[in-house]
């Protein structure tokens, strides 16, 4: 398999794969809080981002793009924290394609697999990072999903024009996680065409590649909402008592 390399210390073969964090939003649905930063259990919600990428064997290095005004604040947190894997934090541009793009941008050149990650899902499972990265090292794209609870409706000016097969619909979540030539290309052609992304996956099926999807967790969280905070306290304190 192309995307593989023998590390003699640990006797096996294993991707070598940059992680970029994209914490580069207004936090515009959070009524003024700031969500990168505010604290859960104790400790501000990035580093609970960052604790599976950070532990996991085959992530070396992460990229993290968030606004200006929290490019010091998030550099000092991440070496006050020992956080060796941190290498670079970037500023994000005017949209979320923007933002990956200049993640990406500062990834190691010989990264085998990129991962990105949403810097407001706080309490990604480190097996569901894991099954993903190996999906992705087999297939070239991989992201985690969950099946849609709910029926949906696609309507126009509020009329119902249909209602599709909730058996084929998934909730995707990140990592999103690509063989980096891949997602290099993938992204600039969705840039050079002004087409702007909420899914990184998106870039990639524009190129007619597939993407495969892995299981997905429902503590994978995004924190978008004041109330998401409660759930997140919640998983926390579930998780505690394991």
């Amino acid at each position: 398999m192309a995307f593989w390399r023998k590390d003699p210390s640990r006797g096996r073969a294993f991707p070598r794969c940059s992680a970029v964090i994209v914490a580069a939003g207004t936090a515009s649905r959070m009524e003024g809080i700031d969500k990168i930063l505010t604290p859960l259990g104790g400790e501000p919600l990035l580093l609970h981002t960052l604790a599976p990428f950070q532990a996991s064997e085959q992530v070396e290095e992460i990229v993290i793009v968030t606004r200006e005004d929290l490019l010091l604040p998030i550099g000092e947190l991440c070496r006050s924290r020992g956080l060796d894997k941190v290498r670079r934090v970037v500023k994000g541009g005017a949209d979320r394609t923007a933002s990956v793009l200049a993640g990406v941008g500062e990834t190691d050149p010989q990264a085998d697999l990129i991962a990105i990650h949403d810097g407001a899902r706080p309490f990604l499972p480190q097996e569901v990072l894991e099954e993903t990265l190996l999906a992705a090292a087999r297939h070239g794209a991989a992201a985690p999903a969950l099946p849609v609870k709910d029926t949906i409706k696609v309507a126009r000016a509020g009329v119902v024009e249909g209602t599709p097969d909730r058996a084929l619909l998934f909730a995707v979540q990140t990592p999103q996680i690509f063989q980096a030539a891949l997602i290099r290309e993938a992204l600039a052609q969705a840039a050079e065409a002004g087409v702007s992304l909420t899914d990184d996956c998106a870039a990639v099926e524009r190129l007619g590649r597939p993407v495969h999807l892995t299981r997905g967790s429902e503590e994978n969280l995004k924190i978008t909402t004041p109330r998401d905070l409660t759930w997140g306290q919640a998983i926390l304190a579930e998780r505690m008592g394991r």
